[in-house]
């Protein structure tokens, strides 16, 4: 319950930030243009909360956080005095309509760049993309690619941590052959590999890019060593300590072997197993019941223990930061990145390369949210850069209803002379609402496919 309603709260201020921006874009370019504003709305429904500025614009924080809206003096909808027709949308010209509705993704993608500035400058710990195991019979393998070894490019990208790794493999999804380079800890020199992409087969749902590859990153030595035992766990009412050391389950050995111990007891949901341990030189039996959880729509067992794991080596962790200057430069380039990734997505969707089963919705972002808000502000940062990104780049899609619709009717108002006639754009709108709300159904449904 907890984690729902940190989710919850991470969502509403995140989609609060964004559409706030957002619609700020709308606002400020239309206040310079003249246009007359009547209401600036984050949320639809009841209002909560509600002021008005000097200029006489409502400001309005409602109810349902999924949205909001710069509601203009127009002549099409409202009844307009003859004093204040200069001051309406209708009344500007086709570049200033054009500039007012562009200006709310060009607020979101400017909002990832400062987003982006201030986590480079603050600086991000992360680690390098160093191999740690290669999955038997899996691209990877089938490349030749070795553990212990740094990747550091992709596809030509340069790869300083493995969230670049993850992009620039997604990037690349529908390739026929991926080019991955990788230095070896204890050479200089850079090897070049050729990922065999021809049936990858990848679901992000179930698992990243990198893992789908068949690599799994370093990790400390893990041993059976009970390091923490979570409160009111299936193990703490068995008794387990921490200090124990793990020697079997159900009479089959682990032999230090932490991953082989937890596959073990996902084996075992609501299931009594019986466990060897040593504590402080003697050894003994105890009696564990894993509680039953439902992870990927799968009964797995669970004990809540933590085991104990060596430190990670300093060698290979790093912090992504940079001076005032350059970080202004690595925020542009990570932006641009990004906004024409999410482009090629769209254009593999289209073209089958890419299943419609990797959209995601209002869920998976409330995940999302939550999850990077506790791990820290600036890990919060790129979140919100992303999804700011996100819904720029939704928003500019020819698709009546949203701004990118509106910009193809400006636009052809521009090669015609004339503007698109009401009744083209009404069957338009109503054309693109049924299309946004089948996307959204599909996304939603691919959501509640992962709980």
């Amino acid at each position: 319950m907890i984690e729902f309603l940190w989710n919850l709260l991470s969502f509403i201020v995140a989609l609060g930030i964004l559409i706030t921006v957002h619609e700020y874009g709308h606002f400020w370019v239309a206040r310079k243009n003249g246009v007359k504003v009547h209401r600036f709305a984050i949320g639809f429904g009841k209002p909560l909360w509600r002021t008005y500025d000097k200029h006489g614009t409502e400001f309005v924080i409602a109810m349902i956080p999924l949205g909001g809206y710069v509601k203009m003096l127009d002549e099409r909808v409202d009844d307009v005095a003859d004093a204040d027709k200069h001051a309406t949308f209708n009344s500007k010209t086709v570049y200033q309509r054009i500039a007012i509705v562009a200006a709310g993704p060009l607020a979101n993608f400017l909002f990832a760049i400062v987003a982006f500035y201030l986590m480079f400058i603050l600086g991000m710990p992360s680690v390098k993309p160093v191999i740690g195991q290669i999955t038997p019979s899996s691209i990877a393998e089938q490349a030749l690619l070795t553990p212990n070894s740094e990747i550091v490019e992709v596809a030509g990208q340069h790869t300083i941590d493995w969230q670049a790794v993850n992009l620039a493999l997604i990037a690349n999804m529908g390739e026929e052959t991926i080019a991955i380079k990788t230095r070896s800890s204890d050479s200089a020199s850079v090897r070049e590999y050729q990922l065999n992409t021809t049936d990858w087969q990848f679901s992000p749902e179930k698992q990243s890019a990198i893992e789908s590859i068949g690599l799994r990153p370093f990790m400390p030595k893990t041993y059976t060593e009970i390091a923490l035992v979570a409160e009111n766990s299936p193990a703490e009412k068995a008794g387990l300590q921490e200090s124990d050391q793990i020697l079997a389950i159900e009479n089959e050995k682990i032999k230090d072997n932490w991953h082989k111990f937890t596959e073990l007891i996902k084996s075992y949901p609501n299931q009594t197993i019986v466990l060897d341990v040593e504590r402080a030189g003697k050894l003994l039996t105890i009696d564990v019941t894993p509680q039953a959880r439902d992870v990927n729509g799968k009964t797995v067992g669970y004990l809540g223990l933590a085991p104990k794991v060596d430190p990670y080596p300093k060698a290979y962790q790093i912090e992504i930061s940079y001076g005032i200057f350059d970080a202004l430069t690595q925020s542009l380039v990570k932006t641009w990145q990004l906004v024409t990734l999410s482009f090629d997505m769209i254009g593999k969707l289209l073209t089958g390369d890419v299943s419609v089963k990797n959209l995601s919705g209002p869920i998976a972002i409330a995940q999302g949210a939550g999850d990077h808000a506790g791990y820290g502000f600036v890990y919060f940062l790129g979140f919100l850069a992303l999804i700011s990104i996100n819904l720029g780049i939704i928003n500019i899609l020819p698709v009546p209803v949203l701004d990118g619709g509106h910009l193809v009717y400006y636009f052809i108002e521009l090669l015609t002379g004339k503007p698109v006639s009401e009744k083209v754009q009404e069957i338009g709108f109503k054309f693109g609402t049924l299309a946004i709300l089948g996307l959204m159904s599909i996304a939603l449904f691919n959501d509640l496919s992962r709980l």
